[in-house]
């Protein structure tokens, strides 16, 4: 027996305006830049079993996540990403929370993060409706400090250099204290752009790779500054709403960026 098919959208996130330790031996922390419509699925369901397409996880291991919820979820489930797992866009935890939405989830945004983190050792805070306005500890998956919207902003990006999938493990960040504390004080997009430039710059001191373009590009395009994924290939340049250039696009083609995206956010 077969029935209705459902479709749902997750969004995922474009890397973080900034991530790091808070404190030399505290929490690995972050804010993360969401994106809208990221990852969609697909479900019939069936009486009897469970098939998976495009998901990159077993139906053990699905099952074993829904269970740790107390949902079920039998049928067919297919799943389509804007971008492929590693890049640094929130797919692993954007899939995690999809499924538990097709099996039926109800239940608290905190709830279902304690569950993606159970099951991945880490998740981003893509089960709360505003993921974007709080410092996330990603490793125990609970929000550290809640944060006033951002003025509005647009990005435009793309992925340069491979895949790097997070391991719950690493901790090998930079203190980022200070970052937070002027996060918390900053007003105009200018002083929100400076600090996401700050972490993404001390994210590639610390952890490479040495010949990132994108600070150059920011730099030649008058952007107000970039931000990147501190694990996985997302870069993003920051400008004012309606501001970039005709030509940024070609230029980061050029550069060897690659699957460009551009989108709004921000909130006043």
């Amino acid at each position: 027996m077969t029935g209705r098919v459902t479709h749902i959208s997750v969004p995922g996130h474009f890397g973080e305006w900034v991530q790091g330790r808070i404190g030399a031996r505290g929490p690995v922390a972050l804010i993360t830049l969401p994106v809208a419509d990221h990852v969609r699925l697909w479900h019939v369901p069936q009486r009897r079993g469970l098939r998976l397409h495009g998901v990159g996880l077993r139906p053990v291991e699905v099952r074993r996540f829904l269970r740790s919820l107390g949902l079920d979820l039998r049928g067919v489930v297919r799943m389509r990403a804007q971008t492929l797992l590693g890049l640094g866009t929130g797919v692993s935890t954007a899939r995690l929370v999809g499924l538990a939405r097709l099996a039926g989830w109800q239940g608290s945004p905190e709830a279902l993060a304690a569950a993606c983190i159970e099951s991945e050792g880490a998740a981003d805070p893509l089960p709360f409706p505003a993921p974007e306005r709080m410092l996330w500890a990603s490793r125990i998956g609970r929000p550290l400090e809640h944060l006033s919207p951002l003025p509005r902003y647009e990005i435009l990006g793309g992925f340069w250099g491979g895949a790097s999938f997070t391991d719950p493990q690493d901790t090998n960040f930079g203190d980022i204290s200070d970052l937070v504390a002027q996060w918390s004080l900053a007003c105009g997009l200018e002083e929100f752009a400076a600090l996401a430039t700050q972490s993404a710059l001390r994210c590639t001191d610390r952890r490479g790779p040495k010949a990132d373009p994108t600070p150059q590009l920011a730099r030649d395009l008058g952007a107000l500054g970039w931000l990147r994924a501190h694990t996985g290939a997302a870069r993003g340049l920051i400008f004012a709403p309606g501001t970039v250039p005709d030509d940024a696009a070609g230029l980061l083609r050029a550069t060897g960026l690659r699957q460009l995206r551009q989108f709004r956010g921000g909130e006043r």
